[in-house]
């Protein structure tokens, strides 16, 4: 819509206009990055090997890494729902349905690992998916009810987010990394999502040697049991160094653009001059905050009346997560925030009422 058909629109219609493009703008899609993609060729390709495995071997995993706020749970989620999809068209019920039962078919199940991990804590929020009574459970009967949700449900994806939280220096966070890798033997694939998996020290089950050094054999590394068991990727961040770089991250650019609804916008309104400069230096390329501050921007923009996103409109936002609730700071969850430039400040002139200008020219 124009700027001229909204004027003249009644204020009613006005309203619900700008219901919708808040909305639209609250609303951005996911899109793909080079980043995201590589993601996708490896967790839609090891997700749909294990769905037709038939033996009962352990289920190869997955680890999805990446700093805070930069899509990894939104790509996974993406990845996965786009296989439990296909999966629903290819079979249309639970090929793996008990007769005399109504189990709901449940191909992907998405639990947050909580905030201090415990075994029976982790398996509670494994069956509070399912909507599973936990009540009176001891440890063996939980993990033998998960096992039962599993495979009742005909789960071939099992989703544990902020696996971070995890502390391997403690003893129950070590019990816990067993019982997850005792989950791959459950016929499922497990994807285990968080920040800075390889600093976490999940990879080495945090058992590090003297000096926090692995030991090095004389033939290479050692894996360790998860390191065998899971492949890891990295999501990161975009990066502006090379010309490959700087043309993905305004290509980005260019697809948020196409998706907002300001009435003054312009082609090229966060592609051209020193905008993808301003917009990589105010977020690191982290897509999180750069859709944080879009979205900030564009409700000011309409509030203010200015109708576009602007260098000077966006500086007078600032980026802050202090809201960031359920994200964990000391797990990486919560990303720094670059600093907003300092708004430009004008030279002031000097007072020159009193100044002494001597006797003026032309006088006796």
């Amino acid at each position: 819509m124009t700027l001229a058909r909204w004027r003249a629109l009644s204020p009613a219609k006005k309203a619900a206009h700008d219901l919708a493009r808040a909305a639209t703008h609250a609303n951005l899609p996911l899109l793909g990055t080079p980043m995201s993609r590589q993601v996708d060729r490896l967790l839609s390709a090891r997700i749909r090997q294990n769905a037709f495995k038939a033996r009962p071997a352990t289920r190869a995993g997955v680890m999805v890494s990446g700093g805070g706020y930069q899509g990894k749970t939104e790509t996974v989620c993406e990845i996965a729902a786009t296989f439990e999809d296909s999966w629903r068209e290819l079979h249309r019920t639970n090929p793996e349905t008990v007769p005399g039962t109504r189990d709901a078919w449940v191909p992907v199940a998405y639990v947050q690992t909580p905030v201090t991990a415990k075994p029976k804590s982790t398996c509670k929020a494994i069956l509070d998916f399912y909507g599973t009574p936990t009540k009176r459970m001891d440890l063996p009967e939980l993990v033998a009810q998960v096992a039962a949700s599993l495979t009742d449900h005909g789960t071939k994806v099992l989703i544990l987010d902020d696996i971070t939280r995890l502390r391997m220096h403690r003893a129950d966070d070590q019990d816990t990394l067993d019982l997850i890798r005792a989950f791959m033997s459950m016929h499922v694939t497990l994807v285990l999502v968080g920040v800075d998996i390889p600093g976490s020290g999940l990879m080495d089950e945090g058992r590090p040697t003297a000096n926090n050094e692995r030991r090095r054999p004389v033939n290479g590394w050692e894996p360790t049991q998860t390191e065998r068991r899971f492949d890891l990727v990295e999501l990161d961040r975009f990066r502006y160094d090379t010309p490959e770089q700087t043309t993905a991250w305004t290509c980005h650019l260019a697809g948020v653009e196409d998706h907002l609804r300001l009435l003054k916008a312009r082609p090229g309104m966060l592609t051209d001059g020193t905008m993808p400069e301003y917009l990589y230096a105010r977020t690191d390329g982290v897509v999180g905050l750069l859709e944080r501050l879009i979205e900030d921007g564009c409700t000011e923009a309409i509030t203010c009346g200015t109708e576009r996103l602007t260098e000077p409109l966006l500086d007078n936002l600032p980026l802050t997560l202090a809201d960031a609730a359920g994200r964990d700071a000391q797990a990486g969850e919560i990303p720094a925030v670059p600093a907003a430039r300092p708004a430009a400040r004008t030279a002031r002139r000097r007072n020159t009422v009193f100044d002494d200008h001597g006797p003026q020219a032309g006088t006796a």
